[in-house]
């Protein structure tokens, strides 16, 4: 690709730390391509950028202000109560995205589910595996409305492969492909590549509170007794790496707040087997690597439950419930397949000129 004078906003949403991480390889390739790139967000996914990119320059976006509930049965509930802020978000952004627009000479966006970055000045892509929102009794509705606003886009780029074997199921396929359509294939920061196992076991933490605090504290609980070497992430992106050591009788657990990208595929790499979340971006990144894990879905939230049961009955990865994991749940991972390897031979340079 000849060399590129355009600028593109890349702006992911702040729903933990999945859609600002699986934007890092996009980032990447737009470098590659000779375009700039400019950042917008908020909160946790806003700082994992600026540490993956600090010198790039970047924006901070009104924030949605999404809170999950601490009961999972009540999540849907708090989702609807805290919707008029949600779209509050939208419309403030909406105005922020054309000031930047404006002020930076933006020639493209790309947003990955941030609903407000929207501009009819510029083409727009938006990146989302969630084709069929998943929302219990609500799923039809949730499903439409979320359909709608692919219209105002002028692709859909979606981080799956559109054939079986895929990741994502009926998540992210349709009964009748989109015109704007394109399958990436799946996405994911890291390289495939063996290293020698230093770790029993990895807990990678991620999401929002108050979720992420209360499987945190009853990890540490669980896992006194478990026998070899564990890092435990915290997944908290703070100004400053913190890291502790908590020796217990039958363990040492290395606790650090938070990783960027390459010190995290490292560890990954060294670790035998990965305790965390079914959010998509983590499904990815092990299938990525090749790695054994273990799944503990957020409460409340349909899609990562879909994604660990539907790869539970798969046979590739075990899952278990927040209230219902203890230590003695990893022994099912011996019988399971684990995440298998693919290959990334995405056509970066053929997408940014299409859209852009």
């Amino acid at each position: 690709m000849k060399a590129s004078s355009k600028k593109i906003l890349v702006s992911p949403l702040n729903w933990g730390l999945g859609h600002a991480t699986r934007c890092v390889p996009i980032i990447k390739a737009l470098l590659d391509n000779h375009f700039e790139v400019v950042l917008a967000s908020d909160g946790v996914a806003l700082k994992l950028l600026q540490k993956e990119f600090p010198k790039l320059t970047s924006y901070e976006l009104s924030s949605y202000q999404i809170e999950y509930a601490t009961k999972a049965h009540l999540f849907k509930l708090k989702i609807l109560l805290n919707s008029h802020k949600v779209f509050n978000a939208m419309r403030k952004e909406r105005k922020e995205v054309e000031q930047i627009i404006e002020k930076e000479q933006i020639d493209g966006l790309i947003s990955d589910n941030r609903l407000g970055v929207y501009s009819r000045k510029v083409p727009n892509v938006f990146i989302t595996h969630q084709l069929n929102v998943l929302s219990g009794a609500t799923t039809a509705l949730s499903s439409w409305w979320h359909r709608r606003i692919f219209k105002k886009y002028d692709f859909i780029w979606v981080p799956d492969f559109e054939h079986e074997p895929n990741l994502t199921g009926k998540l992210g396929h349709l009964k009748k492909k989109l015109d704007q359509m394109r399958y990436l294939g799946p996405l994911s920061r890291f390289t495939s590549s063996a290293q020698k196992e230093s770790f029993d076991l990895m807990v990678l933490l991620s999401g929002p509170e108050p979720q992420r605090t209360l499987l945190e504290e009853k990890l540490l609980d669980e896992l006194t007794d478990f026998s070899g070497k564990i890092v435990f992430v915290q997944g908290k992106i703070q100004s400053e790496q913190k890291s502790t050591s908590i020796i217990n009788a039958s363990n040492t657990i290395q606790k650090v707040n938070f990783m960027q990208s390459e010190e995290l595929e490292h560890h990954l790499k060294q670790s035998k087997l990965i305790l965390c979340r079914s959010g998509y971006t983590t499904v990815m990144d092990l299938a990525k690597l090749g790695k054994k894990a273990f799944f503990i879905p957020t409460p409340g939230q349909y899609e990562q439950e879909y994604l660990a049961e539907r790869l539970d009955a798969l046979q590739i990865v075990p899952f278990s419930s927040q209230n219902e994991f203890n230590l003695k749940a990893l022994d099912r991972v011996e019988d399971y397949k684990g995440l298998s390897v693919f290959s990334e031979s995405i056509d970066w340079s053929s997408l940014f000129n299409e859209a852009f």
